[in-house]
């Protein structure tokens, strides 16, 4: 296969495989309250349908990342493309809460394994010079996937129940994977020989868990010590990567490397501030407005349309202008939508709802491509699996962050309770504060998004 037709299935296989990933994290999401239902779980429980998928995906995004370097970025892809398939079909006959959530734990570590290597082949065939268009490209279908989750969820839910969200995964992974082994040729692994650091990501893994898990219930004494349980390991984390010869996340990375440094923490912040925004979105559309899960997931598709149009063609700017001054500009946008939400009350009209919406996805476009053609381009050849990795794991914890400073606010404001009419007062104002909370982190946001310097 000629070079030219590799690059075109390359950014095929990626873009599906960029789609599906948030796909499966957001689609969910349009399901909550009758998953809630049928399970019979509270508004806390039901949030970890969401977090326990992104907190699998977060914890071995990059020892992924670090093993596709060393054996091979299409050979880890493909298993990760495999558990998913298993993981969807398990999901759609799951008879309890508890297995519904260790299956959905299962599905995060295939995404793992699939988004902490895609991101990585695209940059190993592309030049730099047409990177960012591709890159905008797959960047589009992240965006695609998060937002048309909610959209494509809410049919379903509406016509076939919360089961038929998880089966609708399996056609396009089987696309995938027959793709990949009929026409994807070569193989990357340019860290190949290398060792890979096992006790770094144990302590790594631990960590973020006790993180995620501590945040979700800080409003007790035991969220409190897994918090500082978690940053004492991550310190520790830090400390050991500095030591040991063949570290799972070069340090130099962040110390040596502005524009890396800076451009992952901008991700981690924008993410922090706008995934929890469909969560909100969801529960107040279905259960304040009375919509069905169809015409809810409807009004929130005007996001998804704007990023579709606007990401490949920031993506193709941000290789003409520093990308730090597009991405800045859609953080700005990002932060006027979430403080536009702050205001909703039970009487908004639908109209307001998909302006901010407009609003948001332009800003998640102006934002996201370039942000990424940063992170790509500030490294060297044998570190694009763990860029793409980490990355992917600040775009995790973000929307673990963001899921977690939710459920924080609800159960200060609701409790663990399942919203019902009585309740809709305490959820507006949950609402309100948590938009106000997300709308100072992504104002924050746009002087991380400033500082990284300059990439050319």
């Amino acid at each position: 296969m000629n070079n030219s037709v590799n690059k075109k299935v390359v950014l095929l296989i990626t873009t599906l495989s960029s789609f599906l990933a948030p796909f499966m994290g957001s689609s969910v999401i349009i399901g909550l309250p009758s998953i809630g239902k049928d399970f019979g779980m509270d508004v806390v429980m039901l949030s970890w349908v969401s977090l326990a998928y992104l907190l699998a995906a977060a914890v071995f995004l990059i020892p992924f990342g670090r093993i596709a370097d060393i054996y091979g970025r299409k050979k880890i892809f493909k298993y990760g493309i495999m558990i998913d398939i298993i993981a969807s079909i398990l999901l759609a006959f799951s008879s309890s809460e508890v297995e519904l959530i260790i299956l959905r734990v299962l599905q995060g570590i295939g995404a793992a394994m699939i988004f902490g290597t895609s991101m990585a082949i695209l940059t190993s065939v592309y030049p730099p010079g047409e990177r960012g268009k591709a890159l905008g490209i797959t960047v589009a279908g992240v965006y695609l996937g998060l937002s048309l989750g909610p959209v494509i969820g809410g049919f379903l839910t509406h016509y076939f129940g919360w089961r038929g969200i998880f089966l609708s995964y399996v056609p396009l992974e089987l696309i995938i994977i027959i793709l990949t082994f009929w026409k994807l040729d070569g193989e990357w692994a340019d860290a190949r020989g290398e060792k890979l650091d096992v006790i770094g990501s144990a302590i790594y893994g631990f960590s973020l868990a006790a993180l995620m898990y501590g945040f979700s219930s800080m409003s007790g004494v035991q969220g409190i010590w897994l918090i500082l349980f978690s940053i004492t390991g991550i310190a520790v984390f830090f400390w050991w990567e500095l030591k040991v010869k063949a570290p799972i996340l070069d340090i130099g990375l962040f110390k040596n490397n502005t524009v890396f440094t800076f451009s992952t923490l901008a991700a981690l912040i924008n993410y922090s501030a706008t995934f929890a925004v469909a969560f909100f979105l969801s529960l107040y559309l279905q259960d304040i407005k009375g919509l069905s899960p169809e015409s809810a997931g409807m009004v929130m598709m005007s996001q998804p349309i704007v990023m579709t149009v606007f990401s490949p063609i920031a993506g193709k700017i941000s290789d003409r202008i520093e990308p730090r001054t597009v991405a800045s500009v859609g953080m700005a946008f990002t932060t006027l939508g979430l403080l536009l939400f702050s205001f909703l009350d039970e009487d908004t009209g639908l109209g307001y709802i998909v302006v901010n919406f407009i609003i948001i996805g332009f800003g998640f476009a102006l934002f996201s491509s370039p942000n990424t053609n940063a992170v790509m381009s500030s490294v060297e050849k044998k570190f694009y699996g763990v860029a793409s990795a980490t990355l992917g794991t600040m775009r995790l914890t973000g929307q673990m962050l963001s899921t977690g400073i939710a459920t924080l606010i609800l159960t200060i404001y609701v409790g663990n309770v399942q919203i019902a009419p009585e309740y809709y007062s305490l959820f507006l104002g949950s609402e309100r504060t948590a938009f106000i909370v997300f709308a100072t982190l992504c104002f924050v946001g746009i002087f991380a998004s400033l500082a990284r310097g300059k990439v050319r």
